[in-house]
């Protein structure tokens, strides 16, 4: 292994096996199984009594159940991924939900093996995977911090001249002798990550987690990832707001279906992950199962634009599941670019207030756009309550095309040199100027049109 080769990622692959129930076959119930141990014995009471065999407490004429009412089937969620990272390298890693992205993290932070390959890691890994993950709820803060050092294997001393900065980062010293089984899920990623990026792995392992706190923690946090990669340390950070890798990574890589398609420098995998959504990628997006969800969470997401150019109007349709914690919650909807670079925000009347009645409510979004270049745009997802916590956001979890020019009739090309939106505008000649700078014609008609 080259000694400035940190991370060394040979043919690695991970596989699950999947059981599927056939329609034939029902799934049992605890009050199924129940019944069965009590009805039991009086069944096989009454098949003696009838001359059969109870041994196995089944009527002897009963048909045999089918063999492919249960069947099983090897998923690969990561297969033969191979790559390399050296020290001091931040490498992003972009993909669609379902990619294996986080697999790929769990497999190199050690929580979970590879079915086959080989992984050589050289150095402390510090991973901040997802809500919940490395810390003991009973516990407190201010235990969870040397829990989680001595897990690093540092020294309690090393630990301690590490501990105001971690309380002043995450901003919890209120709660630092509360159990963090109590913390709200804003606080609980505030201190995970500051213990993460302060008691000073030499890998740090950063996957979208960090999407549940506000716009003003995330930018904190992304200031501290630039710290800690310009100390030499190496970082790997998902997520899918591009500007942020764009921002952080010199290089990145690019999964789909769990495999790698690409590995290049930054602009390069962000052009090629954008140019395989395009056109393919459907406006419906699903909550993952694996991914965390708070007291109130997206679901689905679909979009669809209606109306023609200059006048279109997008259409947002959207489930929101409350567990009945939470304060009432607003909605706001980020139109971004294909980097991530937000263009404009909807955010829909005060009186729409998400009331926190447990289970699942339906909610429909208008939006209407200005006129805009043609293009593929994306839609970032958020909502949090009236003090602005965040309770949920997804970034750019659908996307919409606009095929037609805003100037009617024009046929110039567009570029986002000179922006994305075009406003009406009208050009309106008062008449002409003569030498003197007086208006020789004041009565000249007025022409109106839309500029370029």
């Amino acid at each position: 292994m080259n000694s400035n080769i940190i991370i060394s990622v040979e043919n690695v692959g991970k596989s699950y096996t999947l059981h599927h129930q056939g329609k034939r076959e029902r799934y049992s119930t605890l009050r199924d199984v129940m019944t069965r141990q009590v009805v039991a014995p009086f069944k096989a009471i009454r098949q003696k009594m009838a001359g059969g065999n109870g041994s196995n407490g089944s009527h002897p004429h009963a048909p045999a159940r089918s063999a492919s009412a249960h069947t099983v089937e090897e998923f690969w969620a990561i297969k033969d991924v191979s790559f390399e990272v050296q020290q001091g390298d931040v490498m992003g890693i972009i993909g669609r939900n379902g990619a294996g992205k986080s697999t790929l993290l769990k497999i190199l932070s050690r929580i979970t093996e590879p079915t086959k390959g080989r992984i050589r890691i050289k150095g402390r890994v510090a991973s901040l995977l997802e809500v919940g993950t490395g810390f003991h709820p009973e516990l407190s803060g201010r235990e969870n911090i040397y829990l989680n050092g001595a897990i690093l294997g540092m020294s309690r001393a090393e630990i301690k001249s590490k501990f105001d900065e971690i309380v002043a980062f995450a901003e919890v010293e209120r709660f630092l002798d509360t159990p963090v089984k109590r913390y709200s899920s804003g606080m609980y990623v505030r201190l995970a990550f500051a213990v993460a990026a302060h008691l000073e792995p030499e890998i740090l392992i950063v996957d979208e987690v960090l999407a549940v706190g506000d716009a003003e923690f995330q930018k904190k946090c992304l200031g501290k990832m630039s710290a800690v990669a310009d100390s030499g340390r190496t970082i790997l950070f998902v997520s899918h707001n591009m500007a942020a890798i764009r921002t952080l990574c010199q290089r990145a890589m690019v999964l789909s279906q769990g495999q790698l398609v690409t590995l290049a420098n930054v602009d390069e995998c962000i052009a090629a992950y954008g140019s395989s959504t395009s056109g393919s990628h459907a406006s419906n997006w699903t909550r993952p199962t694996k991914m965390a969800a708070g007291p109130l969470s997206f679901q689905t997401v679909s979009a669809h634009v209606e109306g023609d150019q200059p006048e279109l109007s997008l259409q947002l349709d959207f489930v929101l599941e409350s567990q009945g914690t939470h304060k009432p919650g607003f909605v706001c909807f980020d139109i971004t670019d294909g980097s991530g670079v937000p263009l404009m925000q909807a955010m829909p009347a005060l009186e729409g207030f998400v009331q926190p009645q447990q289970g699942g409510q339906s909610f429909r979004v208008q939006v209407d756009l200005p006129p805009l270049i043609p293009g593929q745009y994306w839609v970032t997802t958020w909502v949090g309550s009236h003090n602005t916590e965040t309770l949920d956001v997804v970034h750019q979890c659908v996307a919409f095309e606009v095929s037609a020019s805003p100037t009617v009739g024009r046929t110039f090309p567009h570029t986002t040199d000179h922006g994305y939106i075009v406003p009406p505008s009208r050009l309106a000649p008062v008449g002409t100027v003569n030498r003197n700078g007086q208006n020789a014609n004041p009565h000249r008609s007025i022409i109106t049109g839309r500029a370029l």
